[in-house]
C-alpha cells in the first residue's frame, strides 16, 4: 500500500507508545511522513526513533493534562494530520460497579483529552485552511457490549464530538472522521488473552470474521481515511470490526 502524498507531511499521534497508535505512527513513517508521538509512557516509541532517524520524535505526558498537551503541540510544530488515538478501558464494569474515580479517569482521557489535543492543534490547521483529524471511536460508540458503562459512554461522546467538529469546520478546510475498531489484539486488551485465553477465544467466535484484527490493519485503514482518496468523507464513523455490528 503506497500513499506517496504523505511524504513530508507532519502527523501528530496520541497513544503512540503501543497498540494502534504505534501501528499508525509506523504506517505513516513508512510512507515518508514526519511523525510526532505523544504518550504517557515511552513504550516502543524509541524503536520508531531508531528505525526512522530524523523523522520521528516524541513527547511524554498525559492528554488529560492541558499543560502537557500544549507543550507537546509547541514542540511538534506545524501539523497536517492529527490522530487522536489514546484511550483507556474500564474493565467492562456496569454503572453500579463504576465509582466516580473510574468514571472521571475514562472521561478525562477518552473525551476531555481528545478535546485538549484537538484544540491545541486545530488553530494552526485553520490558519492554513487545511488539515485532517481522525478520532479513535470504537464499536462501543455504536452498540452496547463493547465496554462498560463509562467506556461506552465515552466512545459515544467521541462520535458526537467527531460529527460536531466536522459540521463546524468542514468549510474551513478541515476534514474530520472517526474509526470504530472492534476486536484488535493490542496490549490494551492483554487481559482477554490472559490464562487460557477463553475470553479472547469467545470474542473471536462471536466476531463474524472469526478472528481478532492486528493493529497494523487499523494503521492501513487510517492511511486511506487520511488520504485524498477519502476527501469526500466528512463526519464518518468507519467500523473496522470483522462484521461485529452487523449481527
Amino acid at each position: 500500500m503506497i500513499f506517496s502524498e504523505f511524504k513530508g507531511q507532519s502527523v501528530f499521534v496520541t497513544g503512540a507508545a503501543s497498540g494502534i497508535g504505534y501501528a499508525q505512527a509506523r504506517a505513516f513513517l513508512q510512507q515518508g511522513a514526519h511523525v510526532f508521538g505523544f504518550d504517557i509512557q515511552q513504550g516502543e516509541m524509541p524503536n520508531l526513533q531508531n528505525d526512522f532517524p530524523g523523522r520521528f520524535q516524541f513527547g511524554l505526558g498525559s492528554i488529560s493534562v492541558q499543560q502537557d498537551v500544549e507543550l507537546a503541540a509547541r514542540v511538534a510544530g506545524e501539523i497536517d494530520i492529527l490522530l487522536n488515538t489514546a484511550g483507556v478501558l474500564d474493565g467492562y464494569l456496569t454503572s453500579l460497579e463504576t465509582d466516580e474515580a473510574l468514571w472521571n479517569r475514562i472521561m478525562n482521557t477518552n473525551v476531555k483529552g481528545m478535546y485538549f489535543v484537538t484544540n491545541a492543534i486545530l488553530p494552526q490547521m485553520l490558519e492554513r485552511k487545511g488539515g485532517v483529524i481522525i478520532n479513535m471511536a470504537s464499536i462501543a460508540g455504536l452498540v452496547a457490549g463493547g465496554g462498560g458503562a463509562a467506556y461506552t459512554a465515552s466512545k459515544h461522546a467521541v462520535i458526537g464530538y467527531t460529527k460536531q467538529l466536522s459540521h463546524d469546520y468542514v468549510r474551513m478546510g478541515i476534514r474530520v472522521n472517526a474509526l470504530a475498531p472492534g476486536a484488535i489484539e493490542t496490549p490494551m486488551n492483554a487481559a482477554d488473552f490472559a490464562g487460557d485465553g477463553e475470553m479472547a477465544k469467545w470474542v473471536a467466535e462471536q466476531t463474524p470474521a472469526g478472528r481478532w484484527a492486528q493493529a497494523e490493519e487499523i494503521g492501513n485503514v487510517t492511511l486511506f481515511l487520511a488520504s485524498k482518496a477519502a476527501d469526500y468523507m466528512h463526519g464518518t464513523v468507519l467500523p473496522i470490526d470483522g462484521g461485529w455490528i452487523v449481527k
